[in-house]
């Protein structure tokens, strides 16, 4: 392996959605610079954010049905059982609730939950509340995808939060996904709440750091953890 290979394999790519973003902060930053030099060193700095910011690293995604893996990157704000969003279709009954919560910093490239097929998408708009709070859930804009898997449906919910004001999915009603497979992506600071069936087991508490694609979050029954994984 060269130098050069080395230094490639150490880049972590950045996700197409975010290059209108980065190139709308350099021409800022060279504007800014022309204004005064101090200003350039600040635009400089926020351009350099805004490319991590959008950065789509690949990660090693254990393979198994039986377990549900971290959608996004994050702190795991809440586990609990609540009622999912009405437009989803799950039904009026409790189901586990398990809340990712991004900050700015983190990545922000959404990951299927567990494998399946898309039975429904269901965008709704509203506030843009900071996403840590438990209201959050049911008045900020989101966007919720149904899977139908191994295990029954899940729901797995894409939450505006504060900074955040635009909601992207790749995925349509019909497709197939893989666990891991990136299904979405939310601009600026938000949350992840996946709402699982019965006898789903939490293998994750709160304040936990979770990592998208990789992360275990719950397993189904008396599950052992895999050690076989797929790196997407």
């Amino acid at each position: 392996m060269t130098v050069f290979d080395s230094i490639r394999k150490a880049i972590v790519p950045i996700h197409k959605e975010g290059y209108p973003f980065i190139a709308i902060f350099l021409v800022a930053t060279l504007i800014l610079g022309w204004i005064a030099d101090p200003l350039f060193w600040i635009g400089l700095f926020a351009t350099l954010w805004c490319a991590y910011f959008f950065r789509d690293p690949e990660r090693v995604v254990p393979q198994d049905d039986d377990i549900v893996i971290s959608p996004a990157d994050g702190r795991v704000s809440s586990i609990s059982e609540e009622i999912p969003p009405q437009e989803m279709g799950l039904g009026d009954e409790p189901m586990l609730r398990i809340c990712v919560f991004m900050n700015v910093f983190n990545c922000h490239v959404n990951r299927a939950p567990m494998a399946g097929t898309v039975r429904g998408i269901h965008y709704r708009p509203g506030k843009f509340l900071n996403a840590e709070l438990d209201k959050a859930s049911e008045d900020n804009e989101r966007n919720g995808v149904v899977l139908d898997t191994a295990h029954g449906a899940i729901g797995v919910v894409q939450i505006a939060g504060l900074v955040a004001r635009r909601i992207v999915c790749f995925v349509e009603n019909g497709d197939v996904v893989d666990a891991g497979e990136r299904f979405g992506l939310i601009r600026f600071g938000s949350r992840l709440d996946v709402y699982l069936p019965a006898g789903t087991t939490p293998r994750v508490a709160v304040g936990q750091t979770a990592t998208a694609g990789e992360t275990v979050l719950a397993v189904f029954g008396d599950f052992e953890l895999p050690v076989v994984g797929r790196r997407i």
